[in-house]
């Protein structure tokens, strides 16, 4: 298996869907739908890397900067920001998820950031693992709440 990597373009834009739909296993992931990931392909302060396994896409990563403290090292940015990894199950294990996340941190640096973070939930075990892995440190645990105000959400 001999992968192949890039810095995405409008031009893959259903590439990324196709993707971003796996990952979600079908279920509506807000941040993923074609129109923001084709705001992120425009936007210069964000990068989106492919993988893939000859015409095959089989993973990608999504960083942008970040100029608000984000529980840092360090307190003043800019920062980059991994948002988004995901590789197809048949070709983890395999230093791909490691390559995208390089890549990553990498135009963040060319970017101007001084510091590159990310995050998991706080049940993902394998995400928590994969972090600690390629060399990033736990910073914070935190948990979020909600409420909502909503007329019929009050009685």
């Amino acid at each position: 298996m001999e992968i192949s990597y890039r810095i995405a373009s409008l031009n893959d834009l259903k590439i990324i869907s196709e993707l971003s739909i796996e990952m979600c296993s079908g279920d509506f992931c807000g941040e993923h739908d074609e129109n923001s990931i084709k705001e992120g392909l425009q936007n210069p302060q964000m990068a989106l890397f492919l993988a893939f396994d000859g015409d095959k896409a089989v993973g990608y990563s999504y960083v942008y900067k970040r100029h608000e403290w984000i529980f840092t090292e360090n307190e003043e940015g800019p920062f980059g920001y991994l948002d988004t990894i995901y590789v197809h199950p048949d070709y983890r294990k395999n230093g791909v998820a490691r390559a995208l996340a390089s890549m990553c941190e990498n135009w963040s640096r060319e970017n101007g950031c001084v510091e590159f973070a990310s995050s998991c939930d706080l049940d993902n075990d394998n995400s928590l693992a994969f972090h600690l892995n390629i060399g990033f440190n736990e910073t914070h645990r935190i948990i979020h709440f909600s409420k909502s105000l909503l007329p019929s959400a009050l009685h």
